[in-house]
């Protein structure tokens, strides 16, 4: 069964930005849930604020989820009072929320990747793993690296290695291309801004 992720991200906005990325991600889950989707969230980065994210990574298979994804795809618009400074006169806040899947760029970037073995560390006793069967992945050209020890077999742990790596790479493209966007919002000349996939207008809280 294919999956598809999901990026919500701040694009390093403010942390109102990362506040309405939780609740985006809140929203998302529970719409997911509904259509029969089965979701695991892979990866969140916090933000500067207590419940507030600058980004988060959601795997998405089955059910109907490509529904979900014409639903949120783009810019999010959520029309707000700040919470966090109260007499800020800015009440729009944008995020960006980008879908992918790790076979579009697999073949063009592997590559560009270096293994190396180490040996995995594990609980003492008989089971612990003595032989180097895990496995780091370095991205080249940027120095991007992963670790994969979660399996016994290196086989399988350079598997996993690999789609870490693909997946982080993927999303630090999806990133810089929403700090760009942030920094077109903040200077009023992103044309993308004045048609965001969905409006929201509710408190931050």
């Amino acid at each position: 069964m294919e999956k598809v992720y999901m990026q919500i991200t701040s694009g390093r906005g403010p942390a109102e930005c990362c506040r309405v990325v939780a609740l985006v991600l809140e929203r998302i889950l529970k719409q997911a849930a509904a259509k029969g989707v089965k979701t695991e969230v892979v990866e969140r980065e916090t933000g500067p604020l207590n419940r507030t994210l600058l980004s988060a990574v959601i795997s998405l298979q089955g059910g109907d989820y490509h529904a979900l994804i014409e639903d949120w795809e783009g810019s999010v618009q959520w029309i707000a009072q700040s919470p966090y400074r109260i007499y800020h006169k800015r009440k729009n806040w944008f995020v960006g929320v980008q879908t992918f899947t790790l076979s579009e760029s697999q073949e063009a970037t592997e590559a560009e990747i270096r293994y190396e073995t180490l040996r995995a560390s594990g609980p003492g006793g008989q089971h612990v793993n003595k032989t180097e069967s895990a496995v780091r992945a370095v991205h080249i050209p940027t120095g991007m690296s992963v670790v994969a020890s979660d399996q016994r077999s290196q086989w399988q742990n350079k598997k996993l290695a690999t789609e870490r790596l693909l997946l982080k790479l993927a999303s630090w493209s999806i990133e810089q291309a929403m700090i760009q966007a942030q920094a077109n919002w903040s200077n009023h000349n992103c044309l993308q801004r004045g048609n965001p996939v969905k409006v929201i207008q509710e408190p931050l809280i």
